[in-house]
């Protein structure tokens, strides 16, 4: 049966915790009112005749036109945002795990064309409908969880031809899966075999052909790049920034991941969405972040994966009140994860995040660091009706569970998923 947008639906029996300004900004006894995929209506049930312009009672006042939906005492947040994502490439990495965990070391796995390499590889072997369908599987995971937008990298290309057929697909799993998808060009991610010991050689690739051509087909959303001594430096990423600037692409950066090279505060200078990882980041950086507006996501995946113990420094974003999302970091080679949720409790067990401040970090927090949060990632009227009604108790709850399905309902776009 075909989905009449137009019909506005309310949802009732349940509270609302909004995550407006980053808090639970909690409603009990509340309803949601939505149409056309939007939020018109949000508040203390008990106010919602008033809102209706009636004096029956909420059934017998509904319009033929409009559904009620009762969400049986349920908790409803917004939908999860998973803001930091390279979902789609070819093969995995699972054999090089077992090898790590075996005693073989990086640089043996790498000499024997494993690391990255392997998954550019397979990548650049792989045809758009097999990167579709391996891609698929690993995103369903994430919708299990709730999410209902979601941010894809390229960056397993790393030339014009494979960077631009990632960016296809990312486009192609929008218009199948029931999420909003934001699509990430991060051709400057790795060093490519044809251009070994000619990074410069690389980078003008990526700033004279990789980035205009693809955003002259409409497959970018917004331009990343890997700042780091493994990968590339900050002048080189500068460059790449005065491009993705002049093509008027907001920019994101992994940065501090393994060393103090301060590319978030290069990326501050670009007025950058977000700076990724940041276990290095310094008291200085962080507070040109806030100056920028500048999002910090954090990836406990990858930390934990990778084994770190270098901690971000918490302390000093909160300090200078930088907002703070989390993310999967969903890739082949250290971060296989496919659970938002769970990342949520390596947050709090990890980084020492409170349950709220790691809701925030996957809902407005996230929102914005995709740029989105005028539209994503709190429940205010004219929002998208994206949100989870949630069989828990309090909210605190989606992060202290760890693992599982808890029951839910998703909403997405003002129906159910």
């Amino acid at each position: 049966m075909e989905r009449n947008k137009e019909m506005k639906t309310i949802w009732h029996h349940c509270h609302i915790s909004t995550m407006r300004d980053g808090q639970y900004s909690n409603i009990e006894n509340a309803a949601i009112v939505t149409s056309n995929g939007k939020i018109d209506w949000i508040g203390p049930a008990a106010e919602l005749r008033a809102f209706s312009d009636k004096d029956q009672d909420m059934e017998a006042a509904t319009p033929s036109d409009t559904k009620i939906v009762d969400l049986q005492g349920a908790w409803v947040t917004p939908g999860l945002i998973d803001c930091h994502t390279h979902s789609v490439f070819g093969g995995n990495r699972s054999v090089e795990f077992e090898q790590r965990l075996n005693g073989v070391s990086y640089a043996e796995i790498a000499a024997q064309g494993g690391g990255i390499a392997s998954s550019v590889r397979a990548t650049r072997e792989a045809t758009e409908e097999q990167l579709q369908e391996l891609a698929i599987k690993r995103i369903r995971s994430l919708l299990k969880d709730g999410v209902t937008t979601l941010e894809i990298k390229s960056g397993y290309g790393l030339d014009l031809v494979n960077e631009r057929k990632m960016l296809r697909v990312i486009r192609q799993i929008a218009e199948i899966l029931p999420v909003t998808i934001r699509s990430t060009c991060l051709a400057a991610h790795a060093l490519p075999p044809e251009y070994a010991n000619d990074s410069d050689g690389y980078i003008d690739l990526v700033c004279q052909q990789i980035l205009p051509k693809l955003h002259a087909e409409g497959l970018v959303d917004a331009v990343d790049a890997f700042c780091e001594h493994l990968a590339f430096s900050p002048a080189q990423v500068e460059r790449v920034f005065k491009v993705a600037q002049a093509l008027n692409i907001p920019v994101k950066i992994h940065a501090e991941q393994l060393s103090a090279l301060h590319g978030s505060t290069l990326a501050a200078q670009y007025q950058a969405l977000s700076a990724d990882h940041l276990e290095y980041l310094t008291d200085s950086d962080a507070a040109a972040m806030a100056a920028a507006g500048t999002v910090a996501v954090l990836l406990p995946g990858a930390f934990y994966f990778l084994r770190e113990t270098k901690y971000p420094d918490i302390a000093a974003l909160l300090k200078h009140q930088v907002p703070i999302a989390l993310s999967s970091d969903l890739n082949p080679g250290t971060s296989p994860v496919l659970s938002l949720r769970l990342m949520m409790n390596m947050g709090s067990t990890l980084f020492k995040l409170t349950p709220e401040q790691t809701l925030a970090g996957v809902t407005i927090h996230a929102a914005q660091a995709l740029g989105l949060q005028a539209s994503h990632g709190s429940l205010e009227v004219g929002k998208a009706a994206d949100f989870i009604a949630w069989d828990i108790e309090h909210p605190s709850e989606i992060t202290y569970w760890l693992g599982g399905d808890i029951d839910k309902r998703v909403i997405y776009q003002g129906f159910e998923r």
